[in-house]
């Protein structure tokens, strides 16, 4: 009787392994869009909650309430970079940064992993919602952008308020920021 060895023969098992890798590459591209899209989803969804709570503050507290770029979520930023999460605070005595006195209501902070860039208007680097719940000065548009300068979707609010979403249909660069 002969004995028959069992196993893998090296050129099997490098044939299985180039299938592998030629299969994990293909997978990796479209989960990658997926992930950035789920990502893009969220800072919009997260964005326009943050809004719709500021507007209810201000007209309920009857005080100015501000959303602004935080990376700790105690203080503003001076930037239009919004990538690192912000903050919603109710400014009581209107110098548009968050004192001992002022109540934080909530703060969304965003690891910084470079997946998303998110910035808004330029010279726009908070948005005040005053007691009457409208949005002074000019609109304010805040980019959300993926990898190669991309514009993946934008959160817009206008003057009176009102907060909209929209995602390109298109592939569309990304605005230029200061």
């Amino acid at each position: 009787m002969r004995h028959r060895q069992t196993g893998f023969t090296l050129i099997e098992l490098s044939v299985t392994t180039a299938v592998i890798g030629i299969l994990a590459s293909v997978s990796i591209s479209p989960f990658a869009g997926l992930l950035e899209h789920r990502r893009t989803t969220a800072a919009i969804e997260s964005l326009e909650s943050h809004l719709a709570l500021a507007r209810m503050a201000a007209i309920s507290r009857n005080h100015a309430a501000i959303l602004c770029p935080s990376r700790d979520g105690m203080t503003c930023t001076d930037t239009v970079d919004w990538s690192g999460g912000w903050m919603l605070f109710v400014d009581a005595n209107r110098n548009r940064r968050p004192d001992a006195g002022d109540d934080i209501l909530r703060t969304d902070l965003r690891p910084d992993d470079g997946s998303l860039r998110i910035a808004s208007s330029n010279g726009r680097r908070q948005l005040v919602y005053r007691s009457d719940g409208t949005s002074g000065g000019s609109n304010i548009t805040i980019s959300i952008c993926g990898h190669g300068n991309a514009l993946l979707g934008q959160v817009i609010v206008n003057n009176i308020g009102r907060v909209r979403s929209l995602r390109p249909t298109s592939p569309t660069l990304c605005p230029a920021r200061d």
